[in-house]
Protein backbone atom coordinates (compact mmCIF):
# COMPACT_ATOMS: atom_id res chain seq x y z
CA UNK A 1 0.00 0.00 0.00
CA UNK A 2 2.72 2.08 0.64
CA UNK A 3 4.16 1.60 -3.21
CA UNK A 4 0.51 2.68 -4.22
CA UNK A 5 0.62 5.73 -2.61
CA UNK A 6 4.08 6.77 -2.63
CA UNK A 7 3.27 6.77 -6.79
CA UNK A 8 -0.76 8.49 -6.50
CA UNK A 9 1.41 11.13 -4.91
CA UNK A 10 3.86 11.85 -7.79
CA UNK A 11 0.62 11.54 -10.09
CA UNK A 12 -0.75 14.61 -8.14
CA UNK A 13 2.46 16.73 -8.53
CA UNK A 14 3.02 15.73 -12.15
CA UNK A 15 -0.56 16.81 -13.09
CA UNK A 16 0.00 19.64 -10.75
CA UNK A 17 3.47 20.65 -12.74
CA UNK A 18 1.59 19.95 -15.72
CA UNK A 19 -1.69 22.02 -14.96
CA UNK A 20 0.44 25.15 -15.09
CA UNK A 21 2.40 24.74 -17.61
CA UNK A 22 0.15 24.49 -19.72
CA UNK A 23 -1.84 27.27 -18.99
CA UNK A 24 1.36 29.39 -19.71
CA UNK A 25 1.19 27.62 -22.98
CA UNK A 26 -2.52 28.63 -23.66
CA UNK A 27 -1.71 32.35 -22.02
CA UNK A 28 1.25 32.66 -24.74
CA UNK A 29 -0.79 30.87 -27.98
CA UNK A 30 -3.58 33.34 -27.04
CA UNK A 31 -1.15 36.90 -26.94
CA UNK A 32 0.83 35.88 -29.63
CA UNK A 33 -2.60 35.36 -31.84
CA UNK A 34 -4.48 37.73 -30.83
CA UNK A 35 -5.45 39.23 -34.19
CA UNK A 36 -6.21 36.16 -35.58
CA UNK A 37 -10.02 35.65 -35.56
CA UNK A 38 -9.45 31.71 -37.10
CA UNK A 39 -8.15 31.49 -33.35
CA UNK A 40 -11.82 31.04 -32.15
CA UNK A 41 -15.19 29.97 -33.30
CA UNK A 42 -18.02 31.70 -33.55
CA UNK A 43 -19.56 31.59 -29.86
CA UNK A 44 -16.27 32.24 -29.05
CA UNK A 45 -14.16 29.21 -27.92
CA UNK A 46 -11.03 28.09 -28.84
CA UNK A 47 -11.05 26.52 -32.58
CA UNK A 48 -8.74 23.31 -33.86
CA UNK A 49 -6.22 25.68 -34.59
CA UNK A 50 -5.72 27.71 -31.34
CA UNK A 51 -5.64 24.65 -29.23
CA UNK A 52 -2.61 23.20 -32.01
CA UNK A 53 -1.44 26.43 -31.36
CA UNK A 54 -1.09 26.14 -27.71
CA UNK A 55 -0.23 22.57 -27.37
CA UNK A 56 3.27 23.59 -29.94
CA UNK A 57 4.07 25.78 -27.60
CA UNK A 58 7.74 24.82 -25.45
CA UNK A 59 6.10 25.32 -22.31
CA UNK A 60 3.30 23.35 -22.80
CA UNK A 61 5.28 20.87 -24.35
CA UNK A 62 7.29 20.40 -20.89
CA UNK A 63 3.51 20.10 -19.29
CA UNK A 64 2.63 17.34 -21.36
CA UNK A 65 5.50 15.89 -20.18
CA UNK A 66 4.62 15.96 -16.78
CA UNK A 67 1.03 14.82 -17.83
CA UNK A 68 2.70 11.33 -19.16
CA UNK A 69 4.32 11.32 -15.54
CA UNK A 70 1.58 11.54 -13.58
CA UNK A 71 -0.71 9.24 -15.79
CA UNK A 72 2.09 6.69 -15.17
CA UNK A 73 2.55 7.10 -11.74
CA UNK A 74 -1.34 7.21 -11.32
CA UNK A 75 -1.82 4.08 -13.33
CA UNK A 76 0.23 2.31 -10.94
CA UNK A 77 -1.76 3.72 -7.88
CA UNK A 78 -5.09 2.64 -9.73
CA UNK A 79 -4.02 -1.00 -9.75
CA UNK A 80 -2.34 -0.94 -6.29
CA UNK A 81 -5.32 1.00 -4.21
CA UNK A 82 -9.20 1.54 -3.77
CA UNK A 83 -9.98 4.19 -6.25
CA UNK A 84 -11.47 6.47 -4.06
CA UNK A 85 -8.29 6.94 -2.09
CA UNK A 86 -6.00 6.55 -5.13
CA UNK A 87 -8.09 9.14 -7.27
CA UNK A 88 -8.65 11.36 -4.27
CA UNK A 89 -4.49 11.59 -3.47
CA UNK A 90 -4.33 12.42 -6.97
CA UNK A 91 -6.73 15.65 -6.32
CA UNK A 92 -3.56 16.81 -4.19
CA UNK A 93 -2.12 18.47 -8.00
CA UNK A 94 -4.72 21.36 -7.01
CA UNK A 95 -2.62 22.33 -4.21
CA UNK A 96 0.53 22.31 -6.66
CA UNK A 97 -2.04 24.26 -9.04
CA UNK A 98 -2.97 26.89 -6.91
CA UNK A 99 0.53 27.73 -5.00
CA UNK A 100 2.67 27.67 -8.62
CA UNK A 101 -0.33 29.26 -9.99
CA UNK A 102 0.23 32.67 -7.69
CA UNK A 103 4.05 32.46 -8.62
CA UNK A 104 3.67 31.94 -12.67
CA UNK A 105 0.63 32.58 -13.69
CA UNK A 106 0.04 36.08 -11.04
CA UNK A 107 -3.19 34.44 -9.49
CA UNK A 108 -4.46 35.61 -6.43
CA UNK A 109 -5.35 33.31 -3.50
CA UNK A 110 -7.45 34.33 -0.87
CA UNK A 111 -8.70 33.15 2.94
CA UNK A 112 -10.86 31.05 1.67
CA UNK A 113 -9.04 29.32 -1.19
CA UNK A 114 -6.69 28.83 1.43
CA UNK A 115 -9.62 27.24 3.64
CA UNK A 116 -10.66 25.01 1.09
CA UNK A 117 -7.03 23.59 0.17
CA UNK A 118 -6.75 22.73 3.62
CA UNK A 119 -10.05 20.87 3.95
CA UNK A 120 -8.87 18.83 0.67
CA UNK A 121 -5.52 18.31 2.67
CA UNK A 122 -6.81 17.50 5.68
CA UNK A 123 -9.54 14.93 3.84
CA UNK A 124 -6.34 13.09 2.39
CA UNK A 125 -5.34 12.33 5.67
CA UNK A 126 -8.46 11.02 7.12
CA UNK A 127 -9.42 9.04 3.97
CA UNK A 128 -6.09 7.34 3.75
CA UNK A 129 -6.42 6.25 7.36
CA UNK A 130 -9.78 4.48 7.02
CA UNK A 131 -9.05 2.76 3.05
CA UNK A 132 -7.06 -0.90 3.30
CA UNK A 133 -5.61 -2.29 0.18
CA UNK A 134 -7.14 -3.32 -3.15
CA UNK A 135 -8.15 -7.14 -3.41
CA UNK A 136 -7.48 -7.82 -7.15
CA UNK A 137 -10.66 -9.36 -8.79
CA UNK A 138 -11.84 -10.65 -11.96
CA UNK A 139 -14.84 -8.09 -13.56
CA UNK A 140 -17.16 -9.23 -15.96
CA UNK A 141 -16.67 -8.23 -19.82
CA UNK A 142 -19.87 -6.66 -19.68
CA UNK A 143 -18.77 -3.74 -17.55
CA UNK A 144 -15.63 -3.46 -19.89
CA UNK A 145 -18.61 -2.64 -22.74
CA UNK A 146 -20.38 -0.26 -20.73
CA UNK A 147 -17.78 1.65 -19.65
CA UNK A 148 -16.60 2.23 -23.16
CA UNK A 149 -20.17 2.67 -24.37
CA UNK A 150 -20.20 5.71 -21.61
CA UNK A 151 -17.60 7.21 -22.69
CA UNK A 152 -18.04 7.60 -26.18
CA UNK A 153 -21.50 9.22 -25.48
CA UNK A 154 -19.76 11.75 -22.66
CA UNK A 155 -16.99 12.67 -25.24
CA UNK A 156 -19.71 14.01 -28.13
CA UNK A 157 -21.45 15.01 -25.46
CA UNK A 158 -18.54 17.41 -23.96
CA UNK A 159 -17.10 18.45 -27.01
CA UNK A 160 -20.49 19.87 -28.38
CA UNK A 161 -21.56 21.51 -25.49
CA UNK A 162 -18.18 23.20 -24.51
CA UNK A 163 -18.09 24.61 -27.94
CA UNK A 164 -21.57 25.55 -28.25
CA UNK A 165 -20.75 27.58 -24.34
CA UNK A 166 -17.94 29.40 -25.57
CA UNK A 167 -16.17 31.36 -22.74
CA UNK A 168 -18.37 30.36 -20.34
CA UNK A 169 -17.46 26.57 -20.48
CA UNK A 170 -14.38 26.33 -18.83
CA UNK A 171 -15.34 24.85 -15.70
CA UNK A 172 -17.81 22.84 -17.77
CA UNK A 173 -14.58 21.77 -19.80
CA UNK A 174 -12.51 20.99 -16.95
CA UNK A 175 -15.58 18.63 -14.96
CA UNK A 176 -15.71 16.98 -19.05
CA UNK A 177 -11.99 16.04 -18.40
CA UNK A 178 -11.87 14.88 -15.04
CA UNK A 179 -14.70 12.54 -15.64
CA UNK A 180 -12.73 11.07 -18.66
CA UNK A 181 -9.57 10.78 -16.92
CA UNK A 182 -11.82 9.02 -14.24
CA UNK A 183 -12.79 6.76 -17.07
CA UNK A 184 -9.36 5.97 -17.68
CA UNK A 185 -8.60 5.38 -14.13
CA UNK A 186 -11.66 2.87 -14.35
CA UNK A 187 -10.17 1.03 -17.47
CA UNK A 188 -6.48 0.88 -16.27
CA UNK A 189 -7.75 -0.95 -12.86
CA UNK A 190 -9.88 -3.15 -15.14
CA UNK A 191 -7.81 -4.12 -17.76
CA UNK A 192 -7.00 -7.56 -18.76
CA UNK A 193 -3.77 -8.55 -19.97
CA UNK A 194 -1.71 -7.18 -17.25
CA UNK A 195 -0.59 -10.41 -15.19
CA UNK A 196 0.27 -12.21 -16.64
CA UNK A 197 0.92 -9.65 -19.59
CA UNK A 198 -0.56 -10.61 -22.96
CA UNK A 199 -0.72 -7.63 -25.47
CA UNK A 200 -2.97 -9.02 -27.59
CA UNK A 201 -5.69 -10.02 -24.32
CA UNK A 202 -4.97 -6.51 -23.30
CA UNK A 203 -5.79 -5.24 -27.11
CA UNK A 204 -8.69 -7.21 -27.11
CA UNK A 205 -10.22 -5.80 -24.04
CA UNK A 206 -12.43 -2.52 -24.70
CA UNK A 207 -11.04 -1.25 -21.77
CA UNK A 208 -7.87 -0.94 -23.32
CA UNK A 209 -10.16 1.81 -26.09
CA UNK A 210 -11.67 3.22 -22.89
CA UNK A 211 -7.84 4.08 -21.72
CA UNK A 212 -6.52 5.68 -25.35
CA UNK A 213 -10.01 7.42 -26.11
CA UNK A 214 -10.87 8.58 -22.51
CA UNK A 215 -7.49 9.94 -22.28
CA UNK A 216 -7.12 11.61 -25.34
CA UNK A 217 -10.32 13.56 -24.93
CA UNK A 218 -10.08 14.65 -21.66
CA UNK A 219 -6.36 15.85 -22.61
CA UNK A 220 -7.97 17.83 -25.34
CA UNK A 221 -11.06 19.23 -23.12
CA UNK A 222 -8.83 20.11 -20.37
CA UNK A 223 -6.40 22.38 -22.65
CA UNK A 224 -9.48 23.93 -23.58
CA UNK A 225 -10.17 24.70 -20.30
CA UNK A 226 -6.82 26.10 -19.76
CA UNK A 227 -7.64 28.71 -22.95
CA UNK A 228 -10.62 29.76 -21.74
CA UNK A 229 -8.83 31.18 -18.17
CA UNK A 230 -10.34 29.15 -15.57
CA UNK A 231 -7.76 27.39 -14.34
CA UNK A 232 -7.88 27.37 -10.18
CA UNK A 233 -11.90 27.18 -11.10
CA UNK A 234 -11.25 23.99 -13.87
CA UNK A 235 -8.90 21.97 -12.37
CA UNK A 236 -11.25 21.61 -9.25
CA UNK A 237 -14.34 20.81 -11.24
CA UNK A 238 -11.59 18.05 -13.27
CA UNK A 239 -10.60 16.74 -9.32
CA UNK A 240 -14.29 16.40 -8.55
CA UNK A 241 -14.77 14.35 -12.05
CA UNK A 242 -11.72 12.36 -11.92
CA UNK A 243 -12.45 11.58 -8.07
CA UNK A 244 -16.30 11.06 -7.55
CA UNK A 245 -17.08 8.63 -10.59
CA UNK A 246 -14.19 6.21 -10.61
CA UNK A 247 -14.73 6.40 -5.94
CA UNK A 248 -18.49 5.32 -6.35
CA UNK A 249 -17.39 2.60 -9.11
CA UNK A 250 -14.58 0.91 -7.11
CA UNK A 251 -17.04 0.92 -4.57
CA UNK A 252 -20.30 -0.36 -6.49
CA UNK A 253 -18.63 -2.65 -8.37
CA UNK A 254 -15.13 -3.21 -7.85
CA UNK A 255 -15.11 -4.51 -4.63
CA UNK A 256 -13.01 -1.41 -3.09
CA UNK A 257 -13.48 -1.27 0.69
CA UNK A 258 -12.30 0.50 3.98
CA UNK A 259 -10.87 -0.57 7.46
CA UNK A 260 -13.47 -2.69 9.38
CA UNK A 261 -15.60 0.08 11.35
CA UNK A 262 -14.10 2.65 9.78
CA UNK A 263 -16.36 3.29 6.83
CA UNK A 264 -17.88 6.02 8.28
CA UNK A 265 -14.40 8.01 8.60
CA UNK A 266 -13.55 6.55 4.66
CA UNK A 267 -17.05 8.53 3.77
CA UNK A 268 -16.06 11.89 5.81
CA UNK A 269 -12.84 11.70 4.28
CA UNK A 270 -14.12 11.18 0.90
CA UNK A 271 -17.12 13.46 1.04
CA UNK A 272 -15.28 16.49 2.34
CA UNK A 273 -12.19 16.13 0.03
CA UNK A 274 -14.80 16.33 -3.26
CA UNK A 275 -16.59 19.41 -0.92
CA UNK A 276 -13.00 21.50 -0.58
CA UNK A 277 -12.37 20.84 -4.70
CA UNK A 278 -15.75 22.00 -5.21
CA UNK A 279 -15.40 25.59 -2.68
CA UNK A 280 -11.99 26.27 -4.93
CA UNK A 281 -14.12 26.18 -7.99
CA UNK A 282 -16.92 28.33 -6.57
CA UNK A 283 -14.47 30.57 -5.22
CA UNK A 284 -12.34 31.03 -7.95
CA UNK A 285 -14.81 31.85 -10.19
CA UNK A 286 -13.82 35.62 -10.13
CA UNK A 287 -10.19 35.01 -10.70
CA UNK A 288 -11.14 32.83 -13.60
CA UNK A 289 -13.20 36.00 -15.28
CA UNK A 290 -9.59 37.94 -14.31
CA UNK A 291 -7.70 35.31 -15.60
CA UNK A 292 -9.45 35.16 -19.07
CA UNK A 293 -9.34 38.33 -19.87
CA UNK A 294 -5.74 38.49 -19.03
CA UNK A 295 -4.90 35.73 -21.66
CA UNK A 296 -5.68 38.41 -24.76
CA UNK A 297 -4.56 41.67 -22.89
CA UNK A 298 -2.03 43.50 -24.35
CA UNK A 299 -0.45 44.05 -21.17
CA UNK A 300 0.17 41.58 -18.13
CA UNK A 301 -1.84 43.12 -14.86
CA UNK A 302 0.33 41.95 -12.29
CA UNK A 303 1.41 43.86 -9.08
CA UNK A 304 4.41 46.23 -9.02
CA UNK A 305 6.28 43.33 -7.34
CA UNK A 306 5.50 40.84 -9.98
CA UNK A 307 6.43 41.73 -13.12
CA UNK A 308 6.88 37.73 -15.34
CA UNK A 309 5.48 38.62 -18.77
CA UNK A 310 2.00 36.46 -18.98
CA UNK A 311 2.95 34.67 -22.20
CA UNK A 312 6.41 33.26 -20.55
CA UNK A 313 8.84 35.55 -22.93
CA UNK A 314 11.91 37.84 -21.64
CA UNK A 315 12.43 39.75 -24.99
CA UNK A 316 10.03 42.65 -24.52
CA UNK A 317 11.33 42.72 -20.05
CA UNK A 318 15.08 42.96 -20.32
CA UNK A 319 16.62 41.77 -17.12
CA UNK A 320 17.66 45.14 -15.82
CA UNK A 321 12.99 46.05 -15.71
CA UNK A 322 12.40 43.21 -13.37
CA UNK A 323 11.65 44.02 -9.89
CA UNK A 324 10.19 41.68 -7.01
CA UNK A 325 11.80 38.54 -5.78
CA UNK A 326 10.13 36.34 -8.36
CA UNK A 327 13.20 36.98 -10.51
CA UNK A 328 13.91 33.83 -10.65
CA UNK A 329 10.73 33.10 -12.02
CA UNK A 330 11.39 34.61 -15.28
CA UNK A 331 14.95 32.81 -16.02
CA UNK A 332 12.74 29.79 -15.57
CA UNK A 333 10.26 30.99 -18.01
CA UNK A 334 13.27 31.67 -20.24
CA UNK A 335 14.52 28.36 -20.06
CA UNK A 336 11.11 26.57 -21.29
CA UNK A 337 10.46 29.11 -24.08
CA UNK A 338 11.82 26.94 -26.89
CA UNK A 339 10.39 28.40 -30.06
Amino acid sequence: MVVGVTLALIAAVGYGLSSVMQALGARKAARENSADHRMSTATGAPSLRSTAATAMTGVFIVGAIFDVLGFIAGAGAARMLPLFLSQTIVAGNLVITAVLGIRLLGIRLHTQDWVAIGTVLAALLILGAASQPHTAGATPRSLHWALLLATLVLVGLSIYGVRRMGPAGSVTAGAAAGLLFGAVAIGVRVLDGIDPFSLPTMLADPAAWVIAIAGASGFYLHTVALQLGAVNGSTAALVVGETAAPGIVGVMWLGDSTVPGLEWMALAGFTFAVLGAVAVALFGSAEAERSADENLASTPELDESFTVPADCSSLEHPPESRTGPAWWVDSLSERLHWR
